[in-house]
């Protein structure tokens, strides 16, 4: 499985979201083949609506399946607990993760629930979401349910 390809299609997503002044969080849904079922960004900023964040935006627009086992989930940040929720509540099998440096999420519970993990550590992730936590961190602050309080 080629896996550089599969995140390509996401970070396009997270790129976009970026230069739409959003969150820079892309995502897709691949099937077991490789083949592209949905693809998707944040879009919190965007359309004003805190439930799409790159893997929600990815799912919805992926369609029903009738099992998500053998899906591959695509994602340029690792998992915040909205979207690791998601994955166990319909055992998504395979989550490839960007980048966890500026956000660790929550692989290990993914682990724990028999996800299998790839963290790809890819310098063109990190380096756009450290770029947009720097520009806009109340927006970064908000998006993860955290107080940018001082």
């Amino acid at each position: 499985m080629n896996y550089t390809n599969m995140l390509a299609v996401a970070f396009a997503e997270a790129q976009a979201g970026f230069d739409e002044g959003g969150v820079p969080v892309g995502a897709a849904l691949f099937d077991a083949h490789g083949n592209l079922l949905g693809r998707g960004r944040n879009r919190r900023v965007q359309d004003n609506d805190p439930s799409i964040h790159g893997e929600t935006d990815a799912f919805r627009k992926a369609g029903r399946q009738t099992n998500y086992r053998d899906k591959i989930l695509v994602t340029t940040l690792a998992p915040c607990w909205y979207c690791s929720g998601l994955i166990r509540q319909f055992n998504i099998g395979t989550v490839v993760v960007g980048e966890s440096v500026n956000f660790e999420g929550h692989l290990d519970w993914l682990k724990d629930a028999g996800v299998h993990i790839v963290e790809m550590n890819d310098a063109d992730c990190i380096a756009l979401m450290r770029r947009f936590i720097e520009q806009s961190p109340q927006i970064w602050f908000e998006d993860i349910g955290e107080c940018a309080c001082t």
